[in-house]
């Protein structure tokens, strides 16, 4: 679905009012002053991919914010990634102040007040991802607000010229093939942001998150081989299984066993899911058999016909973490299923 915008639709007196709308419409409220004297010009072609969108804003200098009071009654937390041509933008966001010329992109995040401007006439390319879906890709998206990457090369470049290229030919293809092309754009995104080093600083120490970082890359290289073990994890990455326990104990990735009401579903997920959650889950079978009272023994794994082919003992627990040749037993009952 393609939707535009032009200020030259609106009366001259309401042309502004009419852009405040329009850019609240297309990605989320927003309050915006405009440069005094003339009149204001903007155009704004928006297309949505799947569960992304993008969209092409040209206008003349202006401001806009993102306060609290905007957050209020938001429930779904998206982020901008935005491709500046013509002109420098300015970011301000979390006590961060960032200027972004063209050749490079730079991260927003909409649940944090913010101030995005651009003295002269700008024209913007604007990918709006909602949270989850980044989250799925990105470990920790929250990371990359305020922070803006290279688009002069390599897969930073590339992504650039994908999205400009989607935007030119979106009218040529359908709409399965726009959600294709919205994941294709995720990963793409994610190469370029992945491979650089500010994101291996966080609360542990930068090795750590460098392993933790290597680990997440094996693994979402190799999630459909069900023969995937913790143990080929370690050795692919370079480190011992006992490390891996412990850089994924009580890191974001570390998907584990959640309440029983989020078990449940996941259970009946393809076999590639499970070789994930089996090569990152480091937490306690008690979270099961707690508050609610349910055991482990209460899930089992369906297998294409339905019948149970592995239960939660399958994949028990022992102190911190899995043990290993128990876990391997169970991802390989998965695979014969």
């Amino acid at each position: 679905m393609r939707t535009t915008y032009a200020t030259t639709d609106f009366p001259p007196h309401s042309r502004r009012q009419s852009w405040q709308e329009i850019v609240s419409k297309t990605y989320f409220p927003l309050d915006l002053s405009f440069a005094g004297g003339g009149d204001f010009r903007g155009g704004l072609g928006a297309w949505s991919l799947g569960p992304v969108s993008v969209s092409r804003n040209v206008s003349d200098g202006l401001l806009y914010r993102r306060h609290e009071r905007h957050l209020l009654n938001e429930r779904e937390e998206s982020y901008l990634i935005t491709v500046p041509e013509l002109a420098e933008i300015r970011f301000e966001q979390d006590g961060k102040d960032v200027r972004c010329r063209p050749g490079a992109f730079l991260i927003e995040r909409s649940h944090l007040p913010y101030q995005f401007s651009h003295r002269d006439p700008a024209a913007l390319w604007v990918l709006k991802v909602p949270s989850a879906v980044l989250r799925a890709r990105i470990s920790r998206p929250e990371r990359l607000a305020t922070l803006q990457f290279d688009a002069s090369r390599s897969v930073g470049a590339l992504f650039v010229d994908t999205l400009r290229l989607t935007g030119a030919r979106i009218e040529e293809i359908d709409e399965p093939a726009r959600a294709v092309t919205g994941k294709h754009l995720i990963d793409l995104l994610a190469m370029a942001v992945e491979s650089d080093e500010r994101l291996l600083v966080g609360h542990s120490s930068s090795v750590r998150n460098a392993h933790l970082l290597r680990c997440e890359h094996f693994i979402r290289a190799r999630l459909d081989d069900t023969r995937l073990t913790p143990q080929m994890v370690a050795d692919g990455s370079g480190i011992s299984l006992r490390y891996l326990h412990q850089i994924f104990e009580g890191n974001s990735l570390s998907m584990g066993i959640r309440r029983p009401g989020t078990v449940q579903p996941e259970l009946s997920q393809p076999v590639r899911l499970h070789a994930e959650r089996c090569a990152r889950g480091f937490a306690r079978a008690q979270s099961m058999n707690g508050r609610r009272s349910w055991s482990p023994q209460r899930f089992s794994i369906p297998s294409a016909s339905g019948k149970p082919i592995a239960s939660m003992t399958t994949l028990p627990f022992q102190g911190r973490g899995f043990h290993s040749a128990e876990m391997d037993n169970g991802i390989g009952r998965l695979a014969r299923g």
